[in-house]
């Protein structure tokens, strides 16, 4: 059986078998892959549980994305933030660690310097135990007022 393609004179001294180039389409041929996904028995699933997994990797892709957002946004607030910062919280704590750590003999008194958080001014900003101390406050102010010898004289002069 030798085929004689001679019309052209690139492929005038080859010759080829005509048995290599059956191809053999067997079982053991196929690759791994192939032949493993034909003996498994794929799971088949409900409607539901297709649409469950399906939400389910949705909701994961946005906590992932909400994740990456605050992780942007937590990297850009320390970028900002300076590293030193102010140093005064920190100057007027050594010298209470170096009595602490001598021994403290007593009690100190707390410091009256120590700047508090300002109260709101209005009312509705105001928490219930704010609430509570400034009405407290107005009752004694009041109290005081209507006790003092200047009110009882002449009410509109003391005011």
């Amino acid at each position: 059986k030798d085929w004689d393609f001679s019309s052209s004179g690139v492929f005038s001294g080859l010759k080829i078998d005509p048995d290599t180039l059956v191809k053999k389409l067997d079982l053991d041929s196929r690759s791994i892959v192939s032949s493993r996904t034909g003996l498994e028995e794929k799971t088949v699933l409900s409607k539901k549980e297709k649409m469950k997994l399906r939400k389910e990797r949705w909701l994961q892709k946005i906590e992932s994305v909400k994740l990456a957002k605050q992780k942007q946004k937590a990297e850009a607030k320390r970028k900002v933030t300076p590293v030193v910062g102010d140093m005064q919280p920190l100057m007027e704590a050594l010298p209470e660690l170096s009595d602490l750590t001598t021994g403290g003999r007593g009690r100190k008194s707390p410091k009256s310097h120590v700047k508090a958080k300002p109260e709101p001014a209005d009312f509705c900003l105001m928490n219930q135990a704010q609430k509570r101390r400034l009405l407290e406050e107005e009752v004694a102010r009041f109290h005081e007022v209507i006790t003092d010898p200047r009110y009882k004289a002449n009410p509109l002069m003391a005011i």
